[in-house]
């Protein structure tokens, strides 16, 4: 095969984060707003081209009072940083089907590498289209003040509120263009 454009399906998509609250449970949350520009050839994967942006207003966690907190200049000041973006600069196979993904993390002003863990889901032929489609799922972890994202509250039990590590879930579903 060679590479081709694929799609992002957003209704079969997710991009899902959870991280510790008050040292003693797990916050969870989604952003519903994004978008990817996939190149890539399912036989071989190590030479894929990956972007994805992220809407940072689009950020739910099931609480309208926090996601505005979330919003504003204590966390992602989505005013002024818009989107997050990741763009894969090097991918390695790490079994049949599980790759390392690293490439440049840009949140809040802050560009890092960092590297997530890739199942290649597998190729299937949609019974409702006939389009040909890819799946992808991704965990990684990132710590939030390596992107200046340090608000916080000191806990009267110790700890602090909000947890340094913010734990990434990705599921991809994407059409090959026509």
């Amino acid at each position: 095969m060679t590479k081709s454009k694929w799609v992002v399906d957003t209704t079969h998509s997710g991009i899902d984060f959870s991280v510790k609250h008050m040292m003693v449970s797990k916050v969870k949350g989604a952003f519903h707003s994004f978008n990817a520009t996939i190149e890539a050839d399912p036989a071989d994967l190590t030479t894929a081209n990956i972007d994805f942006t992220v809407d940072v207003a689009s950020i739910d966690t099931r609480n309208a009072d926090r996601d505005g907190h979330l919003k504003s200049g204590d966390f992602f000041d989505a005013e002024k940083y818009p989107t997050m973006t990741f763009k894969a600069t090097n991918i390695v196979k790490k079994d049949e089907d599980e790759y390392a993904v690293t490439g440049d993390m840009s949140i809040h002003g802050v560009t890092r590498p960092e590297t997530f863990t890739v199942t290649f889901e597998g190729v299937a032929k949609d019974p409702m289209s006939g389009a040909e489609k890819i799946g992808f799922s991704a965990e990684g972890k990132v710590k939030r003040s390596d992107y200046g994202l340090t608000w916080n509250a000191a806990l009267e039990t110790g700890g602090v509120l909000v947890g340094d590590d913010i734990k990434i879930n990705i599921e991809i579903e994407a059409a090959k263009e026509a």
